[in-house]
């Protein structure tokens, strides 16, 4: 049983915000994602924490965290003993340690124990992020520890937080699950790259996570919470081919919080339209029965390749950059005139594609 401390349940939580595996040998994974921007020099870290087949004894069996630091650079640092991983179910707070003096199971520890018990691994909860990896190839490392304030978890401020991809998620229909955990947060601490330190207050910092039996053939993502002159505004937007029993449907979403206020476009209460090229441009359209909105992503960086659960184990399916251009503009309808309520623009959007058959660009029906 894993010992939290109780400000953990004091933040705002999503649904699936907890560990999904539920101890059987089937195939599975579940892979979190935790990011700080630091828009006063234009830089991005993004941590990837992911298990594969925690059972044990698997061909895929094993953790992994991935580090996309300054400039789109990159560090991974592979856990395959299965038995140093924990999580709870309840909340969101995991680890997994490597190098350690410790003979204990492994469990959520007070942050200077951490760092002075742990030489290789990481834990993460809603308020905390902490870790450390080196790259035993070049000696490359990345050393981090900073608490995490929650603005805007997934939903209306205040009030009852959402699924993702709604009730149908709690059922094993939809494989992978995605869940935004925290669309906007403040991060306090500092980040260690390389021997420089970056140390920061109140910066933007995101979270969400996926975790199923399956994996998507193909995807994109648009995220951003670093806007010009806009501290408050977050903006998550995605698309998937994934399989719904026995079909594969292509599915995309847009989110929006701003001034403690929840846009939400999706399949069930709006039209979602996009044209993603295969890298370097990526464009969305949504419309409900209120609102209507419109993103531009763009970025002429090579993008860096990470890696993700497949159904052949951990390997490079996608590639990213943290410093891409984004546009955003979202209009009130009201009947057959729209007024503009929020025009945005970032130098600091994460874009991504992932999966496979990326040859022309991937349009919506």
């Amino acid at each position: 049983m894993v010992i939290l401390p109780k400000n953990f349940l004091d933040s705002t939580q999503t649904p699936h915000s907890g560990y999904h595996w539920d101890g059987t040998s089937r195939r599975f994974f579940e892979g979190w994602y935790y990011r700080v921007t630091l828009p006063e020099i234009g830089q991005t870290f993004a941590f990837m924490y992911s298990i594969e087949d925690p059972i044990g004894s698997k061909p895929y069996s094993g953790g992994a965290a991935q580090v996309l630091g300054p400039d789109d650079e990159y560090l991974c640092r592979t856990f395959p003993d299965v038995s140093k991983f924990w999580a709870s179910r309840d909340v969101l707070a995991l680890g997994h340690w490597g190098k350690t003096n410790l003979q204990v199971s492994p469990l959520y520890l007070l942050p200077r124990e951490f760092a002075h018990h742990i030489q290789e691994g990481y834990q993460a909860t809603a308020t905390l992020n902490q870790g450390i990896i080196t790259d035993p190839a070049t000696g490359n490392y990345c050393r981090w520890q900073y608490e995490i304030k929650p603005v805007y978890a997934w939903g209306h401020q205040n009030s009852l937080q959402q699924s993702t991809a709604g009730w149908i998620s709690f059922l094993q229909i939809f494989e992978p699950g995605w869940q935004i955990l925290m669309a906007h947060g403040l991060a306090t601490g500092w980040i260690e790259w390389n021997g420089k330190i970056y140390e920061f207050t109140n910066a933007p910092a995101y979270g969400e996570k996926n975790w199923g039996g399956a994996f998507p053939q193909k995807w994109f993502w648009l995220n951003c919470n670093s806007f010009d002159n806009k501290p408050d505004l977050a903006l998550t937007a995605g698309g998937g081919k994934r399989g719904v029993l026995w079909w594969m449907e292509s599915v995309a979403m847009i989110g929006i919080h701003y001034q403690g206020k929840f846009y939400e476009f999706v399949p069930w209460n709006s039209q979602v339209n996009w044209k993603i090229q295969p890298w370097g441009r990526w464009q969305m359209q949504a419309r409900n029965s209120h609102y209507e909105v419109e993103l531009t992503g763009i970025t002429d960086l090579p993008g860096t390749p990470l890696r993700a659960p497949t159904s052949n184990g951990l390997a490079i399916c996608c590639w990213d950059t943290m410093q891409g251009k984004l546009d955003l503009e979202l209009r009130q309808l009201n009947g057959s005139k729209s007024k503009i309520i929020l025009k945005a623009q970032s130098n600091l959007c994460g874009l991504e594609v992932g999966g496979g058959s990326w040859e022309n660009s991937w349009q919506s029906d």
